[in-house]
């Protein structure tokens, strides 16, 4: 009688495999029946739509709060760069970033949470919506895990950047969206052909405009933009595409890694500020 196996969808590629196999047939993958590719946390993570919603989740809700706990009523003047902003004490508390918080105050878990806060309704519902355009791009072509990567670390290199350029005081997902760019740049660049020169004329001159803007109006942070668009070249070149080797173990715990830091940080920042709050 012929021993039965049992068969697994393949947590990246998403076809039938048997359990055993040490690498999927399909897409390459190794091990693709172990218990650390094959847990909740795993498979959840491996569905892109629900990663850019839980990273769109995580901002609106930060802002949320941010608005929330504000000591005074929300600004609602004629201002619409200003509209629905929260006061700087309550970004500050939540996790803002810059010379004062990191450098001063020695909250260098910062560098994290502050990609995670907006000043104002257009500063979240503009990034997010750039969020929404290049992430699953990146997705398609790096794999969930690595985008989530190159957005994390862009953020906190961007932010570090900014710091040592003296900027005091700076919030937003912005230079994570940089970060984006700077891996899609590569990506076109190295791929080259008609669809990867494509790709990196079209986000080059978006990149171009949107320095641009940064050096008209002012309160814009292009030393975090330019952190951000630098870490993601880097991490696009060092992290691969999927066109040159599938994504790894190793990028999946990288991706884990700096997913429960995140939410360990901002849950900190959260439930920190609440008790000042409750206290004040």
């Amino acid at each position: 009688m012929a021993e039965k196996r049992s068969s697994i969808l393949c947590p990246n590629c998403r076809r039938l495999v048997s359990i055993d196999e040490t690498r999927c047939p399909w897409c390459g993958i190794s091990n693709p029946g172990s218990v650390w590719r094959n847990n909740i946390f795993s498979r959840a993570v491996n569905h892109p739509d629900q990663v850019v919603r839980w990273i769109i989740g995580a901002n609106i809700g930060m802002y949320l709060i941010s608005l929330l706990i504000n000591p005074m009523i929300p600004r609602f003047g004629f201002n619409p760069i200003l509209f629905l902003s929260p006061e700087n004490k309550s970004l500050l508390l939540l996790g803002a970033t810059g010379t004062i918080p990191t450098f001063h105050l020695e909250r260098w878990w910062t560098l994290v949470s502050a990609s995670y806060l907006h000043g104002s309704i257009l500063h979240i519902f503009f990034n997010m919506f750039a969020f929404k355009q290049i992430a699953p791009f990146v997705i398609q072509e790096f794999g969930v895990h690595r985008m989530f990567i190159i957005y994390s670390a862009a953020g906190i290199f961007g932010f570090l950047i900014s710091c040592l350029a003296g900027i005091t005081f700076t919030i937003g997902a912005s230079a994570a969206l940089c970060g984006l760019i700077g891996a899609s740049l590569y990506y076109g660049k190295s791929r080259g052909g008609l669809y990867g020169q494509s790709i990196y004329r079209q986000l080059g001159g978006w990149t171009i405009g949107m320095f641009i803007f940064g050096f008209i109006f002012p309160g814009i942070n292009n030393w975090g933009h330019g952190g951000g668009l630098i870490a993601g070249i880097a991490l696009g070149f060092l992290l691969g595409y999927r066109e040159q080797r599938p994504e790894s173990l190793t990028h999946q715990r990288i991706a884990a890694g700096f997913t429960m830091v995140t939410a360990l940080i901002l849950g900190y920042a959260v439930a920190t500020t609440l008790y000042y709050r409750l206290l004040s």
